[in-house]
């Protein structure tokens, strides 16, 4: 035995054992070659939203069926309530909805676009939203600010993505959450 324990045969022996226990552990570990998005429910989020927001909180009505609900967050400060809501894509890019009574409107939307340069516009179910790009970031965003609020679509995905999901939106009443 002392002769595997020492010098060069105890250290190719060693290497040896420890690669046959990796080998053996890749061998029986389940391997997937695809990616698990986790879908989140969203809809206590939304109900939160909508009860504790003065504004009318907008949600999507339907999204595609291959795209992911994967996060959701609302904060409350003071009478300010922002709920963040993302997905992951069809094209497996990220697109989140972001919206908030934070004033002034228009920095919360320089916030979540991460610019405050406008580089176009488009109309979605006849409202008008600014279009932004952030290059070394490649984010794309849509962008609407009220005077009591700003909702903003952004993310990786590209614009007919974004566009898809803000066509999506749609405001909804304390009533539609109840219950």
């Amino acid at each position: 035995m002392g002769r595997f324990t020492q010098g060069f045969y105890g250290y190719a022996f060693a290497l040896f054992v420890c690669l046959a226990a990796v080998g053996l552990f890749l061998l029986v570990t389940p391997q997937s070659g695809e990616q698990h998005v986790p879908r989140i429910d969203y809809s206590i989020d939304q109900a939160n939203a909508v009860r504790a927001a003065s504004y009318p909180i907008e949600a999507p009505r339907q999204v595609p069926p291959n795209w992911v609900p994967n996060s959701s967050s609302v904060t409350q400060n003071g009478s300010t309530v922002t709920w963040r809501l993302g997905f992951a894509t069809g094209k497996q890019m990220h697109a989140l909805v972001a919206q908030s009574n934070e004033q002034p409107a228009a920095e919360f939307a320089n916030r979540m676009a991460n610019t405050d340069k406008v580089t176009g516009s488009r109309e979605i179910n006849g409202t008008a939203w600014q279009e932004r790009f952030r290059s070394d970031k490649n984010q794309r965003s849509l962008v609407q600010v009220q005077p009591t609020h700003a909702v903003v679509v952004t993310g990786s995905a590209d614009w007919q993505e974004l566009a898809d999901l803000a066509a999506s939106l749609a405001p909804q009443s304390h009533a539609a959450t109840a219950g």
